[in-house]
């Protein structure tokens, strides 16, 4: 497959279809994502379509390798401004777990099937972990988990971003992701052994 960087710079010198390209390959996660904040599909797909006019029309310079988190992370500062923008419009209630700092919702509620899985593998190689019944109460486990940390968790083992690119999505340090990454392991680690799932540690 093509690889994002070689699409980007074909659209750079004006071949339209890798844009396109681009955008097909990426849409649906892009869509899920904007959805995990704003949970309404048709202002996740209008905001889908604003992220990629800005990387299009723009023409931003992306380091290579960077393009996937690059188009998070306009994602995310689109999000946050539109649903500030919205909640001056309407007062709105969410439950404890679904609010982030500065009260944005968590953008890691969607494909949490996804990031438990993925997050299994990473915490235990015991195949009794991806069983229904486990998966369940990981669901569970990372609902109760603070919402940084699941976003961080979603991004990494969830998109499958490295340390780097999910720094550059949330615009902040590697060093920070990974705090973000080893508090939310131990706090999802806490969570499955309340439930009287034992972990091996890293």
């Amino acid at each position: 497959m093509v690889s994002d960087d070689v699409l980007y710079n074909k659209y750079l010198k004006g071949d339209r279809s890798a844009g396109d390209e681009l955008m097909l390959r990426y849409d649906s996660m892009l869509i899920a994502y904007l959805n995990s904040f704003l949970h309404n599909v048709e202002d996740a797909e209008d905001l889908m379509i604003d992220c990629f006019t800005v990387i299009l029309a723009d023409k931003p310079r992306i380091r290579e390798g960077c393009f996937k988190a690059y188009l998070l992370k306009v994602a995310h500062h689109k999000a946050c401004r539109f649903y500030r923008q919205r909640e001056r419009r309407r007062e709105v209630t969410f439950s404890a777990f679904e609010l982030m700092q500065d009260g944005i919702p968590a953008a890691c509620l969607q494909e949490e099937k996804q990031i438990a899985q993925g997050i299994a593998k990473q915490l235990s190689p015991e195949e009794a972990l991806l069983t229904k019944e486990r998966d369940d109460t990981l669901k569970q486990c990372l609902s109760a988990i603070a919402p940084q940390y699941r976003e961080a968790l979603w991004l990494v083992y969830g998109n499958e971003l490295s340390y780097e690119q999910a720094a550059k999505a949330l615009g902040c340090t590697k060093k920070k992701i990974n705090n973000l990454i080893n508090n939310g392991k131990k706090a999802l680690r806490l969570q499955l052994e309340k439930e009287g799932i034992r972990q091996h540690h890293d």
